[in-house]
């Protein structure tokens, strides 16, 4: 019979542990794992919200990979990926780079560059999208008329309507990036700068040489973080493209957009977790990625 009194110091620490781990397992088995289990159960099915499931089986993927748009929609995600995590990476570690040198409100200008990140994305993409009206509501068009230029077709344009989606969503995660990237700066040792000016090494060796290697599990927490984000991303999307979900022709609608739509508007909600599913997988390749780039290192 099990006493708690007749364990050892040893097994009470186990229990104890145990004990204080429970409530946030049952909470990720709840909140986390049974949903997913169920999305990927409900993905070889056909449910429409009211009436009773039936099993279709593969019918769900099969139907995905014919469909044109998922594989348009599937493109736009990678580009809001391939675009903007290293366009996002570059300039924060830009800013980071010289605003560590800073010495004058160094305090204020950090807090500036992270003030967008804790702004409500919904709030900033009504914004930018108020910037990218015609004139004379748009701010942006109304500069460039009074310089003379034609106005231009920020989100009703098919090529360039992504870009004016992804350029908030780049700067609402600088602020983040920045703070992250100055506390790997910090945790350089300044004996090594020190060694290579003593050595007369040039600053843009330094950089090549000393900073960006030792900033690498900074970069691997970083690329991870930002790939999920542009993966995921839906606010600036959606906010931004309510009178056209999407953008003209679908240029701008994500994979998580297409989840909602199919779900929520025409309620196909087998669908929509087959598409779940893949971004699921998707996600979780670049987790593996991240593990792998760990290791190596």
């Amino acid at each position: 019979m099990f006493r708690y009194s007749n364990l050892t110091v040893a097994q009470k620490q186990v229990v104890w542990a145990w004990g204080f781990l429970a409530l946030p397992i049952l909470f990720y088995v709840v909140i986390r794992f049974y949903p997913t289990f169920g999305a990927m159960v409900l993905s070889f099915q056909d449910w429409n919200l009211l009436g009773d499931k039936s099993w279709t089986g593969f019918d769900n993927y099969a139907k995905l990979f014919a469909d044109p748009v998922f594989w348009k929609v599937f493109g736009n995600t990678f580009l809001y990926l391939g675009i903007g995590t290293p366009v996002s990476l570059v300039i924060s570690f830009f800013i980071a780079y010289h605003l560590d040198k800073v010495r004058f409100m160094h305090g204020f200008l950090r807090a500036l560059y992270f003030l967008p990140f804790l702004t409500s994305a919904v709030a900033m993409a009504w914004v930018w999208r108020w910037f990218y009206q015609p004139v004379p509501i748009g701010l942006f068009n109304n500069f460039l008329a009074s310089a003379g230029i034609p106005q231009f077709p920020f989100l009703n344009s098919t090529t360039w309507a992504l870009p004016s989606i992804l350029a908030p969503a780049v700067w609402a995660g600088l602020g983040f990036q920045i703070i992250i990237f100055m506390a790997g700066l910090r945790a350089i040792p300044q004996s090594y700068y020190e060694a290579a000016r003593i050595d007369g090494v040039s600053n843009w060796t330094i950089l090549w040489e000393i900073t960006l290697p030792l900033l690498k599990p900074t970069l691997v927490f970083l690329v991870v973080f930002s790939s999920i984000g542009f993966l995921r991303i839906f606010d600036h999307v959606f906010n931004m493209t309510t009178n056209n979900p999407g953008g003209p022709l679908n240029s701008t609608k994500p994979l998580v957009l297409m989840i909602y739509d199919t779900a929520f508007n025409s309620f196909d909600m087998g669908y929509a977790a087959a598409q779940t599913v893949v971004l699921f997988l998707v996600l979780l390749t670049v987790s593996l990625v991240q593990l792998r780039i760990m290791r190596d290192r």
